[in-house]
């Protein structure tokens, strides 16, 4: 279970721990390397340079040791327009399959909800079964896929959208 658990922001350190977790599983499930640990950093070095709360969500879970367990975030800039972004969503190997995926998805949600975001989307991979089966409790649906990828460009892109009326 998640008890114990402690949800914040921005921490020291917290970046690192993002990547980190993204390239623990991310290069050793997929062979993901350098191209996909840079590009990690320059978006989200540049998403908290312009970080507004108001707008944006920045939910980084902790276990009670301060150690990242995981984390989510909702990129608000274009959420009245093209919609909020959904955007590095990851639960560390220590703490998959304790529901931390699900409430960082519910909390998430719930803050794009409370905005009033009309549109939100992610971008992803064929073969992430248990992330797309939280999109799909969620309300997200496949809309777009590509070939091509930004990550590796051996995956392919999904584009999954959930739209509020």
């Amino acid at each position: 279970m998640t008890e114990g658990m402690q949800f914040d922001g921005y921490r020291p350190g917290t970046v690192s721990g993002i990547i980190g977790l993204h390239m623990d599983y991310y290069a050793e499930a997929w062979d993901f390397g350098a191209l996909f640990e840079s590009k990690l950093a320059r978006e989200l070095g540049a998403f908290l340079d312009r970080y507004d709360p108001d707008r944006d969500l920045f939910l980084n879970a902790y276990f009670p040791s301060g150690e990242l367990a995981g984390s989510i975030t909702v990129d608000g800039l274009e959420g009245y327009g093209t919609g909020a972004h959904l955007r590095w969503f990851i639960v560390g190997s220590a703490a998959r399959g304790t529901g931390l995926g699900g409430r960082l998805m519910t909390r998430a949600m719930d803050f794009v909800d409370a905005r009033d975001y009309k549109r939100t989307y992610l971008t992803t991979f064929q073969g992430l079964d248990t992330a797309r089966a939280l999109y799909d409790r969620h309300g997200f649906t496949l809309t777009q896929e590509e070939a091509a990828d930004p990550w590796s460009g051996t995956v392919g892109l999904q584009r999954f959208d959930r739209v509020r009326p």
